[in-house]
Protein backbone atom coordinates (compact mmCIF):
# COMPACT_ATOMS: atom_id res chain seq x y z
CA UNK A 1 0.00 0.00 0.00
CA UNK A 2 1.03 3.49 -1.03
CA UNK A 3 1.24 5.68 2.21
CA UNK A 4 2.09 9.71 1.64
CA UNK A 5 4.91 11.24 4.19
CA UNK A 6 5.84 14.21 4.78
CA UNK A 7 9.13 14.99 6.38
CA UNK A 8 9.88 19.00 8.83
CA UNK A 9 12.05 20.22 10.48
CA UNK A 10 10.44 21.60 14.29
CA UNK A 11 11.38 24.31 16.58
CA UNK A 12 13.27 26.18 14.00
CA UNK A 13 12.21 28.90 11.34
CA UNK A 14 14.11 27.68 8.87
CA UNK A 15 14.92 24.65 6.92
CA UNK A 16 17.58 22.09 7.38
CA UNK A 17 17.81 23.05 11.47
CA UNK A 18 15.88 22.00 14.64
CA UNK A 19 14.59 18.72 14.86
CA UNK A 20 13.29 16.41 11.95
CA UNK A 21 10.58 14.96 12.30
CA UNK A 22 9.01 12.36 9.88
CA UNK A 23 5.20 12.02 9.86
CA UNK A 24 3.28 9.36 7.81
CA UNK A 25 -0.19 10.29 7.27
CA UNK A 26 -2.07 6.83 6.75
CA UNK A 27 -1.43 4.39 9.37
CA UNK A 28 -3.89 2.14 8.78
CA UNK A 29 -3.20 -1.59 8.80
CA UNK A 30 0.10 -1.24 10.35
CA UNK A 31 0.55 -3.08 13.55
CA UNK A 32 3.32 -1.97 15.93
CA UNK A 33 6.06 -4.35 14.68
CA UNK A 34 5.65 -2.68 11.10
CA UNK A 35 5.96 0.93 12.53
CA UNK A 36 9.03 0.22 14.73
CA UNK A 37 10.24 -0.91 11.37
CA UNK A 38 9.50 2.54 9.73
CA UNK A 39 10.79 4.36 11.90
CA UNK A 40 13.97 2.46 11.97
CA UNK A 41 14.02 2.81 8.49
CA UNK A 42 13.86 7.16 8.64
CA UNK A 43 16.07 6.83 11.69
CA UNK A 44 14.92 9.97 12.56
CA UNK A 45 14.62 10.95 16.18
CA UNK A 46 11.29 10.06 16.05
CA UNK A 47 7.97 9.19 13.64
CA UNK A 48 4.68 10.17 13.61
CA UNK A 49 2.12 7.69 12.53
CA UNK A 50 -1.32 9.15 11.80
CA UNK A 51 -4.90 7.98 12.42
CA UNK A 52 -8.36 8.93 12.79
CA UNK A 53 -9.35 9.96 15.95
CA UNK A 54 -10.89 7.65 18.60
CA UNK A 55 -13.78 10.95 19.66
CA UNK A 56 -14.64 12.68 16.55
CA UNK A 57 -14.27 15.76 17.82
CA UNK A 58 -10.87 16.09 17.91
CA UNK A 59 -8.59 16.15 14.81
CA UNK A 60 -6.38 13.09 14.55
CA UNK A 61 -4.74 9.96 16.66
CA UNK A 62 -0.84 10.01 16.86
CA UNK A 63 1.58 6.72 17.05
CA UNK A 64 4.97 7.81 18.29
CA UNK A 65 8.20 5.84 17.28
CA UNK A 66 11.52 6.66 18.28
CA UNK A 67 13.94 3.77 16.33
CA UNK A 68 14.06 1.55 19.18
CA UNK A 69 11.24 2.28 21.08
CA UNK A 70 7.53 3.89 21.09
CA UNK A 71 7.25 7.16 23.46
CA UNK A 72 3.49 7.92 24.70
CA UNK A 73 3.93 11.37 24.15
CA UNK A 74 6.61 13.61 22.70
CA UNK A 75 6.82 17.48 21.91
CA UNK A 76 8.44 18.52 18.71
CA UNK A 77 6.02 15.40 16.75
CA UNK A 78 3.31 17.10 18.82
CA UNK A 79 4.21 20.60 16.94
CA UNK A 80 4.93 19.13 13.49
CA UNK A 81 2.27 16.97 13.56
CA UNK A 82 0.01 19.91 14.78
CA UNK A 83 1.51 22.23 12.07
CA UNK A 84 1.57 20.04 8.75
CA UNK A 85 -2.09 18.98 9.32
CA UNK A 86 -3.40 22.50 10.25
CA UNK A 87 -1.81 23.35 6.81
CA UNK A 88 -3.17 20.46 4.81
CA UNK A 89 -6.50 20.75 5.77
CA UNK A 90 -6.75 24.41 6.35
CA UNK A 91 -4.69 26.09 4.37
CA UNK A 92 -6.21 29.38 3.58
CA UNK A 93 -8.03 29.41 7.44
CA UNK A 94 -4.46 29.34 8.74
CA UNK A 95 -3.25 32.33 6.56
CA UNK A 96 -5.75 34.19 8.86
CA UNK A 97 -6.29 33.44 12.17
CA UNK A 98 -5.08 30.51 14.59
CA UNK A 99 -6.80 27.01 14.59
CA UNK A 100 -7.23 24.53 17.51
CA UNK A 101 -5.65 21.01 16.39
CA UNK A 102 -6.64 18.08 18.85
CA UNK A 103 -4.01 15.15 18.65
CA UNK A 104 -4.69 11.50 20.90
CA UNK A 105 -1.59 10.06 22.22
CA UNK A 106 -1.19 7.66 24.17
CA UNK A 107 -0.67 10.09 27.07
CA UNK A 108 -4.23 11.57 26.30
CA UNK A 109 -5.73 14.13 24.08
CA UNK A 110 -2.86 17.20 23.70
CA UNK A 111 -4.73 20.61 22.88
CA UNK A 112 -2.48 22.39 20.31
CA UNK A 113 -3.03 25.78 18.92
CA UNK A 114 -1.29 26.41 14.97
CA UNK A 115 -0.72 29.45 13.52
CA UNK A 116 0.54 31.24 10.67
CA UNK A 117 2.00 34.82 10.42
CA UNK A 118 2.21 36.67 7.33
CA UNK A 119 5.79 36.19 6.54
CA UNK A 120 6.81 33.76 8.93
CA UNK A 121 7.17 30.53 9.56
CA UNK A 122 4.41 28.37 10.70
CA UNK A 123 4.51 27.32 14.13
CA UNK A 124 2.63 26.07 17.25
CA UNK A 125 2.07 25.40 20.72
CA UNK A 126 0.45 23.10 23.39
CA UNK A 127 -0.26 22.62 26.64
CA UNK A 128 0.60 20.40 28.50
CA UNK A 129 -0.90 17.18 28.80
CA UNK A 130 -0.43 16.90 32.23
CA UNK A 131 2.28 18.57 34.94
CA UNK A 132 5.25 17.15 35.38
CA UNK A 133 5.82 14.63 37.79
CA UNK A 134 8.97 14.65 40.22
CA UNK A 135 10.59 11.45 40.71
CA UNK A 136 13.21 9.29 43.05
CA UNK A 137 16.25 11.30 43.93
CA UNK A 138 19.43 11.68 41.34
CA UNK A 139 22.49 9.99 41.82
CA UNK A 140 25.02 11.66 43.47
CA UNK A 141 27.22 14.41 41.63
CA UNK A 142 30.34 12.14 42.03
CA UNK A 143 28.65 9.28 40.22
CA UNK A 144 26.95 12.29 37.84
CA UNK A 145 30.47 13.87 37.13
CA UNK A 146 32.37 10.46 36.32
CA UNK A 147 29.05 9.50 34.01
CA UNK A 148 29.67 12.84 32.37
CA UNK A 149 33.05 13.76 32.56
CA UNK A 150 33.42 16.51 34.51
CA UNK A 151 34.24 17.37 37.65
CA UNK A 152 31.78 17.51 40.76
CA UNK A 153 32.44 21.83 40.70
CA UNK A 154 30.91 21.98 37.49
CA UNK A 155 27.49 20.47 38.73
CA UNK A 156 24.90 22.79 39.56
CA UNK A 157 24.38 26.53 39.43
CA UNK A 158 22.66 28.73 41.94
CA UNK A 159 19.52 27.13 43.19
CA UNK A 160 20.03 24.38 40.27
CA UNK A 161 20.38 20.62 41.64
CA UNK A 162 20.39 17.42 39.80
CA UNK A 163 17.12 16.34 39.63
CA UNK A 164 14.88 13.76 38.32
CA UNK A 165 11.25 14.95 36.32
CA UNK A 166 8.70 12.74 33.85
CA UNK A 167 6.20 14.10 31.81
CA UNK A 168 5.84 10.90 29.29
CA UNK A 169 9.33 9.74 29.94
CA UNK A 170 11.41 10.22 32.71
CA UNK A 171 14.49 12.47 32.60
CA UNK A 172 17.47 13.23 35.20
CA UNK A 173 18.02 17.00 34.86
CA UNK A 174 21.30 18.43 35.28
CA UNK A 175 22.56 21.88 35.70
CA UNK A 176 25.71 22.93 34.53
CA UNK A 177 28.51 25.80 35.08
CA UNK A 178 28.35 26.96 32.18
CA UNK A 179 28.72 26.63 27.76
CA UNK A 180 32.12 25.50 28.18
CA UNK A 181 31.20 22.36 30.64
CA UNK A 182 28.36 21.62 28.43
CA UNK A 183 29.94 21.42 25.37
CA UNK A 184 32.71 18.77 26.59
CA UNK A 185 29.35 16.20 27.59
CA UNK A 186 30.32 13.14 25.32
CA UNK A 187 26.82 11.56 24.48
CA UNK A 188 28.41 8.23 23.78
CA UNK A 189 30.04 7.87 27.65
CA UNK A 190 27.13 6.42 28.64
CA UNK A 191 23.55 4.63 26.85
CA UNK A 192 20.97 7.10 28.66
CA UNK A 193 17.54 5.65 28.75
CA UNK A 194 18.34 2.28 28.22
CA UNK A 195 16.42 -0.33 30.23
CA UNK A 196 13.65 2.46 31.24
CA UNK A 197 15.91 4.50 32.95
CA UNK A 198 16.04 8.18 32.40
CA UNK A 199 17.21 10.23 29.76
CA UNK A 200 19.73 12.64 30.61
CA UNK A 201 18.98 16.50 30.06
CA UNK A 202 21.77 19.19 30.55
CA UNK A 203 21.36 22.40 31.10
CA UNK A 204 22.81 25.90 31.78
CA UNK A 205 22.03 29.34 32.07
CA UNK A 206 24.82 30.43 30.13
CA UNK A 207 23.35 30.83 26.36
CA UNK A 208 25.05 31.52 22.73
CA UNK A 209 21.95 33.35 21.84
CA UNK A 210 20.64 36.77 23.32
CA UNK A 211 17.43 35.94 23.39
CA UNK A 212 17.40 32.75 24.96
CA UNK A 213 16.90 31.75 29.27
CA UNK A 214 18.76 28.19 29.03
CA UNK A 215 21.07 26.38 27.11
CA UNK A 216 20.72 22.94 26.63
CA UNK A 217 21.46 18.72 25.63
CA UNK A 218 19.73 15.74 25.60
CA UNK A 219 21.22 12.04 25.71
CA UNK A 220 19.46 9.18 25.19
CA UNK A 221 21.46 6.52 23.56
CA UNK A 222 19.37 3.82 25.26
CA UNK A 223 16.51 4.76 22.44
CA UNK A 224 19.00 5.14 19.54
CA UNK A 225 19.42 8.95 19.35
CA UNK A 226 23.01 9.34 21.15
CA UNK A 227 21.78 12.87 21.03
CA UNK A 228 18.43 14.98 20.24
CA UNK A 229 18.63 18.31 18.67
CA UNK A 230 15.52 19.57 20.17
CA UNK A 231 13.53 18.09 22.51
CA UNK A 232 9.83 19.10 23.94
CA UNK A 233 8.44 16.34 25.86
CA UNK A 234 12.33 17.76 28.05
CA UNK A 235 11.45 21.12 27.19
CA UNK A 236 7.46 20.38 29.38
CA UNK A 237 9.62 18.69 32.61
CA UNK A 238 11.57 21.34 32.52
CA UNK A 239 8.47 23.15 33.96
CA UNK A 240 8.84 21.37 36.88
CA UNK A 241 12.44 21.64 37.00
CA UNK A 242 11.82 25.50 37.34
CA UNK A 243 8.98 25.16 39.98
CA UNK A 244 11.74 23.57 42.56
CA UNK A 245 14.55 25.44 42.02
CA UNK A 246 13.12 28.66 41.27
CA UNK A 247 9.40 29.11 40.79
CA UNK A 248 8.25 32.83 39.17
CA UNK A 249 5.94 34.80 40.63
CA UNK A 250 1.81 35.22 39.81
CA UNK A 251 0.74 35.28 36.10
CA UNK A 252 2.60 33.78 33.12
CA UNK A 253 6.00 33.27 32.44
CA UNK A 254 8.12 32.81 29.18
CA UNK A 255 10.93 31.29 28.74
CA UNK A 256 13.17 29.86 25.51
CA UNK A 257 15.61 27.18 25.87
CA UNK A 258 17.94 26.95 23.15
CA UNK A 259 19.17 22.96 22.19
CA UNK A 260 21.03 21.82 19.36
CA UNK A 261 23.63 23.85 18.86
CA UNK A 262 26.38 21.67 19.21
CA UNK A 263 25.34 19.20 16.85
CA UNK A 264 24.87 22.41 13.81
CA UNK A 265 21.03 21.71 14.37
CA UNK A 266 20.10 24.70 16.40
CA UNK A 267 16.54 24.83 18.40
CA UNK A 268 14.64 27.13 19.79
CA UNK A 269 11.83 26.12 22.09
CA UNK A 270 9.35 28.28 23.69
CA UNK A 271 8.32 27.33 27.30
CA UNK A 272 5.75 29.67 29.00
CA UNK A 273 4.49 28.79 33.15
CA UNK A 274 0.90 30.03 34.35
CA UNK A 275 1.03 30.69 38.09
CA UNK A 276 -2.09 30.59 40.68
CA UNK A 277 -1.22 31.06 44.30
CA UNK A 278 2.40 29.89 43.66
CA UNK A 279 1.60 26.90 42.03
CA UNK A 280 1.98 26.04 38.43
CA UNK A 281 -1.54 25.84 36.66
CA UNK A 282 -0.55 25.13 33.53
CA UNK A 283 2.56 25.38 30.61
CA UNK A 284 2.65 25.24 27.08
CA UNK A 285 5.60 24.39 25.01
CA UNK A 286 5.75 25.54 20.92
CA UNK A 287 7.81 26.76 18.35
CA UNK A 288 8.15 26.82 14.39
CA UNK A 289 8.72 24.16 12.26
CA UNK A 290 8.87 24.06 8.47
CA UNK A 291 7.79 21.50 6.05
CA UNK A 292 11.25 19.96 4.09
CA UNK A 293 9.78 17.47 1.57
CA UNK A 294 7.29 15.18 0.97
CA UNK A 295 7.28 11.52 -0.94
CA UNK A 296 5.36 7.98 -0.71
CA UNK A 297 6.35 4.86 1.16
CA UNK A 298 4.78 1.31 -0.16
CA UNK A 299 4.15 -0.45 3.00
Amino acid sequence: MRRAYYTLDVFSNQPLAGNPLAVLLDSDGLDDAQMQKIAREFNLSETVFVSDPRDPVNTAALRIFMPERELPFAGHPTVGTAVLLAHLRARQLLATEDLRVVLEEKIGAVVCIARHRKGEAMAAYFHLPRLPERLGDAPDDAALAQDLGITVEEIGFGAHRPIQMRLGAPGLFVPVKNLDTIARLTPSRKPWGENGGPYLYAYTREVADKGSSFHARMFAGGWGISEDPATGAAASAFAGVLMAFEPPGEGEHMYVIEQGYEMGRPSQISLALNIEHGSLVDATVGGSACIVCQGFIDI
